[in-house]
């Protein structure tokens, strides 16, 4: 099954000056359609880290969405750093040019100015539209300014409100085939009083029994309601996740401890709590 990855491109998300919104986004648009997110990874503004992380994505053979620095400012390196990592060159793309002058004719009508097509400033627009030789474009809805995919690996802007739709059409779209491929079911319950190191052997005999499955668990300090816990579970698809859980319910009945809710999270990202 192909994995999914992410690549967040930005000085102003290291730094803190903006939050980031494309993880969670990714992770929600996936899950709406049974895949998830295999990595995910945060870059800065830096010409030679970019070019690294997209000379792995490129080898990876995964399907990555860049989010950022594609622009054309002097802070926007994605475009020149994809062409690095490719030893490809950056060419003028006659669809994005094209809509990109009509984006430009648009704003001068909005304006009540003339379209001059020639000037400094409308020239230079089009380096948004340059991409790695052989790139395809990815249509943005917002406001015509194109992205672009290498294979299967796709770049939008930084902005949420552009690439968001970018990214639920490529999934959409391209990637239709692929839905549920990837769908998991997660159950999970409240174990307190417990020690993972207690519960490790418990774990790892539920992981060699059924295949596929994965244990998790996720400790907690000061939760206002259980105070000191663990949530302890499995996640697979769901008839080998039921039986798991069966077995691991049945592993903790030879603790002494007290067992808190049973959670079910399905192929969303909502949380069923179906115990007391």
């Amino acid at each position: 099954m192909r994995q999914f990855g992410l690549i967040i491109v930005g000085d102003e998300i290291l730094s803190g000056k903006r939050q980031d919104k494309h993880l969670a986004k990714v992770i929600e648009l996936l899950a709406a359609r049974g895949l998830a997110l295999a990595w995910a990874r945060y870059v800065g503004d830096d010409r030679a880290l970019i070019t690294a992380a997209l000379r792995d994505a490129f080898a990876s053979g995964d399907i990555v969405f860049s989010c950022g620095g594609i622009g054309a400012t002097p802070d926007d390196h994605t475009r020149q750093c994809a062409a690095a990592a490719l030893g490809r060159p950056l060419v003028l793309h006659p669809e994005a040019s094209a809509l990109i002058q009509q984006r430009v004719r648009e704003v001068a009508a909005e304006q009540g100015l003339p379209y001059e097509p020639e000037r400094d400033d409308n020239r230079h627009r089009l380096n948004m539209g340059t991409f790695p030789e052989g790139a395809a474009i990815i249509a943005n809805p917002y406001n015509r300014i194109p992205g672009f995919s290498v294979g299967d690996v796709h770049f939008v802007p930084g902005f949420p409100v552009m690439a968001h739709p970018m990214i639920e059409a490529l999934l959409d779209q391209r990637y239709a085939s692929l839905h549920g491929a990837q769908a998991q079911t997660e159950r999970s319950l409240i174990v307190m009083g417990g020690m993972e190191a207690t519960l490790t052997p418990l774990m790892e005999a539920i992981e060699q029994r059924f295949a596929g499955v994965k244990v998790f668990s996720l400790p907690s300090v000061d939760h206002p309601q259980w105070g000191r816990h663990i949530e302890l579970g499995v996640k697979g698809s769901a008839a080998d996740s039921l039986a798991a859980f069966a077995a691991l319910r049945a592993g903790l009945a030879k603790f002494e401890l007290q067992l808190g809710p049973e959670m079910v999270r399905g192929e969303g990202p909502r949380t069923h709590q179906i115990g007391p």
